[in-house]
C-alpha cells in the first residue's frame, strides 16, 4: 500500500550561525572599542538580564583565567552545583564560549539568543563581543543554575562583562604586559584596567604578583573596602611530594596534582580553591576539591594532542604539544612545563611557532632559547592581523635560533618526519590562541 506524500514542510530552516555572527559584526567598525555606554543600552533594552542572574564570580588578568575557570567549574560541578560558564575567546566553535548548567550551548539556543539580543538592538552600533556577553546574560538569566562564572574578554574597568553590581568575588589571576594598545604600556596602568572589576565591599581573590600590580590591588581594594585576599598572604600553594598542598586561616588541604600540565597549573587550580572559601556561599568538602582539581580540562593548554591526522603526519613516536600561550610570561610558564617535561624524558624540543601582529616576539621566543635552536615559523589561517612567518623568522634570527619557515603547521610536520631523530622529538606548537584553535581543528580534538 502506497504512502501519501509528505506535505512540504512550512517550517524555513534557520540560519547558520555564522550569518548571525557576519550581520552582528558589521554593526561596529572595530572589533575592540572598550567602554560600557553601548553595553548598558542593550541591557536596558533586554530589560537588565545581569540583575537576574545566579551568584558571579568574576575572573580578570592576564595569564590563567581559562585555566582557573575550568578548576572553578569542575570543583563546583564535583559538589553538586549547576554551574553556567561564560568564557573567551573560543578556539574551534563558538559555542565553547557559553556552558548551561555545565552543557556547552547549542546551536539552536545560541542563535536564539543571539537573534533575540539583534533585535533589541535595533541595528545601533554594538561589537560582537558585547552582542555575545549579552547573549549570554539572556541565556543565563533562563536558565537555572546555582552560579556563574564570568571571564572578562579584554582589560576589567570597561570590559562587557564588567557590569555585575554585587559579584561572590572578583579574582585577579597572574597580570602581565598584553594588549599595550588598549590597556596601557606599563604593568600599573594593565593592573589599574584589570583592578577595575573590583566591587565595593566584595572579597578580592588574586594570584602572586609583581610588587607593582599587587600595589594597585590593594589601593584599589582599599577606596572600595573590599577584603583582600592575595597569595602568599592570606593563602598558599606549594608542590610538595607532587601533591598540592594549599594552605589558609581554615587549614590544609593534602590534594592530588592537577591533572593540567605545568607548576603554573597548581598556581591557577590554588587560586581557584582560594576564591571557594573566600566566598564561602556553598559547602564544598574536600572530597569535592580533589575530584575537581583532578577532573579539570582546559585546551590548548599545555595539551598532549592525541593521535590524529595531523599529529600523524609528523616524525613517528614524537610528542606534540600545543598552547596557545601569546605573551612573554605565558611563554614562561610554557618554558617551565617543557623544563619538567625534560627532566622526567629528555628529547629534542622543536617549537612550531605562530604569532599576531601586535605580540612581542623576540620577547616569547627567548623564553625557549636555553632550551631548543629549532624554531619553525608559521601563519595562522584565516587571520589577516597575524604577524608574517619572516618576521617571527627575524626575531628568532636575533636570539641565536636556528629558524626555518613552513608554509603551515602540517608542512612543518612533514618537514620534521624527514629528517633523521636518534630520539624522536618533542613538538611544542605555540603562539596563539588562532593557532591552537586551528590545530586542534585539523586534529579533529575539537574541545568538549
Amino acid at each position: 500500500m502506497s504512502q501519501p506524500a509528505a506535505k512540504p514542510s512550512s517550517h524555513k530552516p534557520s540560519p547558520p550561525l555564522g550569518d548571525i555572527l557576519a550581520r552582528l559584526t558589521a554593526l561596529h567598525p572595530k572589533r575592540i572599542d572598550l567602554t560600557l555606554d553601548r553595553m548598558w543600552r542593550i541591557l536596558d533594552r533586554l530589560d537588565h538580564p545581569e540583575r537576574k542572574l545566579p551568584p558571579v564570580i568574576h575572573v580578570a588578568g592576564t595569564n590563567g583565567k581559562g585555566s582557573t575557570v575550568a578548576y572553578l567549574r569542575a570543583i563546583l560541578e564535583a559538589a553538586g552545583l549547576r554551574v553556567h560558564v561564560y568564557t573567551s575567546p573560543h578556539l574551534v566553535r563558538i559555542n565553547e564560549r557559553f556552558r548551561l548548567a555545565g552543557t556547552l550551548v547549542t546551536d539552536d539556543d545560541l542563535r536564539a539568543a543571539l537573534a533575540h539580543c539583534e533585535i533589541a538592538n535595533e541595528g545601533a552600533p554594538i561589537t560582537v563581543f558585547e552582542m555575545e556577553t549579552a547573549a549570554a546574560f539572556s541565556m543565563f538569566s533562563q536558565h537555572a543554575a546555582d552560579i556563574v562564572l564570568l571571564e572578562v574578554g579584554l582589560g576589567g574597568r570597561l570590559d562587557a562583562t564588567n557590569v555585575i553590581d554585587k559579584p561572590l568575588a572578583s579574582v585577579i589571576t597572574p597580570i602581565g604586559i598584553d594588549h599595550r594598545e588598549f590597556l596601557g604600556h606599563t604593568l600599573t596602568q594593565i593592573a589599574t584596567e584589570k583592578a577595575g572589576i573590583i566591587k565595593k565591599s566584595v572579597p578580592v581573590v588574586y594570584a602572586e604578583q609583581p610588587p607593582e600590580v599587587t600595589a594597585v590591588i590593594e589601593q584599589q581594594a582599599g577606596r572600595l573596602h573590599a577584603p583582600l585576599h592575595g597569595c602568599g598572604q592570606s593563602w598558599h600553594v606549594n608542590v610538595e611530594r607532587g601533591r598540592l598542598v594549599y594552605q589558609d586561616d581554615r587549614g590544609l588541604l593534602d590534594l592530588s596534582a592537577p591533572r593540567l600540565f605545568g607548576r603554573h597549573q597548581f598556581d591557577n587550580a590554588g587560586l581557584a580553591i582560594a576564591t571557594l572559601r573566600a566566598t564561602d556561599a556553598f559547602p564544598i568538602d574536600a572530597k569535592a576539591f580533589e575530584a575537581g582539581i583532578l577532573d579539570a580540562q582546559w585546551p590548548a593548554r599545555m595539551q598532549r594532542l592525541p593521535l590524529g591526522p595531523l599529529v600523524a603526519s609528523g616524525p613517528a613516536d614524537s610528542e606534540v604539544w600545543l598552547d596557545g600561550g601569546h605573551n612573554v610570561d605565558g611563554g614562561r610558564v610554557i618554558a617551565a612545563a617543557l623544563g619538567d617535561l625534560e627532566e622526567r624524558v629528555s628529547r629534542p624540543l622543536v617549537v612550531v611557532v605562530g604569532m599576531m601582529g601586535n605580540k612581542d616576539a623576540a620577547g616569547f621566543l627567548a623564553n625557549f632559547a636555553g632550551q631548543t635552536r629549532h624554531i619553525i615559523a608559521v601563519p595562522i589561517p584565516d587571520q589577516d592581523n597575524a604577524m608574517p612567518p619572516a618576521a617571527l623568522a627575524d626575531a628568532a634570527r636575533t636570539l641565536g635560533m636556528r629558524v626555518e619557515i613552513a608554509d603551515s603547521v602540517e608542512a612543518a610536520l612533514r618537514s620534521l618526519a624527514q629528517l633523521a631523530y636518534e630520539t624522536p622529538p618533542r613538538i611544542l606548537i605555540t603562539g596563539s590562541l588562532y593557532l591552537a584553535g586551528s590545530v586542534l581543528a585539523a586534529n579533529g580534538s575539537l574541545p568538549q
